[in-house]
């Protein structure tokens, strides 16, 4: 499928009246790649690096948190990699941070605000919109990481896997019309600088805006945490140690994002 000209993602017109401190500091587009996370991982070996974006137009070989291929035809989505480089976060207030921000920066959609499935998915209507993954990179002393977005755009229901169509849908689907894709990178990007800095000097906004956001907080939630399942209500989070849980066998428990997954 080509791309219109006039929506081709170019590094000049997502740089032009960008105004951020950090991310977009450098911008790559490629046409097509097997994975910007790959790409972003190399330019991370570089300190000099922080904040360089790297988009796709189409990517052979897309992954999601858990290993899961990422489906996006051609053009349809906004595929990007962030490098993170001497980040001071920490590993869990970090992908907090970023869910925030891509649903910040979505905002309202259809009259729809974005929201948050712990730990990365961004929900519109009860389907995913966008998925994120965070992925640590050892290198140089301090946190260097490589933050993967992908954002479902142009997709019609049909464009997805039979299987995924119950469950994902995409801007233009929840707008009824045809989202800017540049306009809209630009706003992330803009939300993720914005957010990035109000995680480093105040965590408890992030975490105010993340509960405010989430679809779980308050809910029944069932985990698999290192090969067992969990069931309970959630009860909060914690920037350092994750998902809160009070158990339906009782007591209370805390579930890292590294080792945890939602059971659908």
């Amino acid at each position: 499928m080509a791309c219109p000209k006039t929506e081709q993602l170019d590094p000049d017109r997502i740089k032009a009246g960008l105004k951020t401190k950090r991310i977009g500091s450098k911008i790559l587009v490629y046409n097509r790649t097997s994975s910007t996370n790959d790409i972003a991982a190399e330019y991370a070996k570089n300190k000099k690096n922080d904040g360089l974006v790297v988009f796709a137009e189409e990517q052979t070989a897309g992954r999601g948190r858990t290993g899961t291929k990422w489906h996006s035809e051609p053009a349809d989505s906004i595929l990007c990699s962030i490098v993170l480089t001497d980040c001071t976060l920490n590993p869990e207030l970090l992908p907090l941070t970023c869910a925030v921000a891509v649903a910040d920066g979505l905002g309202k959609i259809g009259g729809t605000e974005a929201k948050i499935k712990w730990p990365n998915d961004i929900i519109l209507n009860g389907k995913k919109v966008a998925g994120i993954l965070l992925e640590s990179k050892l290198n140089n002393p301090g946190g260097t990481y490589i933050l993967g977005i992908g954002i479902n755009c142009h997709q019609k229901r049909d464009s997805f896997p039979e299987e995924l169509q119950p469950v994902a849908t995409s801007i233009d689907f929840e707008s009824h019309s045809t989202v800017d894709r540049i306009s809209l990178a630009k706003r992330v990007l803009t939300s993720i600088d914005h957010w990035l800095e109000v995680a480093e000097k105040n965590r408890k906004k992030v975490t105010d805006q993340w509960r405010k956001l989430s679809i779980q907080l308050g809910h029944r939630v069932t985990l698999l945490f290192n090969a067992r399942k969990f069931t309970g209500n959630c009860i909060g989070i914690d920037p350092e140690k994750g998902l809160i849980l009070q158990l339906d066998t009782g007591g209370v428990r805390m579930f890292d994002a590294a080792h945890t997954a939602i059971v659908k």
